[in-house]
């Protein structure tokens, strides 16, 4: 394990970071975590994890713009009852939701609702990608910091 973390840890991490935003209901921090004690450089782990995370969220927002019922329930496993919570935190805010879709559990669906209802692209990447890299950010800063 070790040595595939070394021959292949931002690989890894960009793809467990895309995964993490998408289909599979897993965490990409850990990953981060263990590569920063692993002396790696903060700012392309970062990088690297926010990419990762935001193309993820992107795919996620063109299943919305352009996926059907079937992709939302069948490939990102999203129930009614998420997809409400995440409606309703959508109607009070507004597009300024997708700065938390970094959190567990409704983060996807905002990015889900955002593409639903044409949030601009542009406007959207701004929201998410701000929102993945100040998680990141903090995430690598308390580990650094911590070593």
């Amino acid at each position: 394990m070790e040595q595939l973390l070394t021959t292949h840890s931002l690989p890894a991490l960009f793809g467990l970071s895309f995964l993490a935003s998408t289909l599979v209901p897993i965490g990409s921090e850990w990953l981060l975590v263990t590569l920063l004690l692993k002396h790696h450089d903060p700012a392309l782990a970062v990088g690297v994890a926010t990419v990762g995370n935001w193309l993820g969220a992107c795919t996620t927002y063109a299943i919305g713009m352009w996926g059907g019922p079937f992709l939302v329930r069948r490939v990102l496993r999203i129930d009614e009852a998420t997809e409400r919570r995440a409606d309703r935190l959508y109607g009070r805010y507004g597009s300024w939701s997708l700065l938390f879709s970094w959190l567990p559990v409704i983060g996807d669906p905002l990015c889900l609702v955002g593409g639903i209802l044409r949030v601009r692209f542009i406007r959207f990447s701004l929201l998410v990608g701000s929102g993945k890299l100040a998680r990141y950010a903090f995430i690598a800063w308390i580990t650094v910091r911590g070593m």
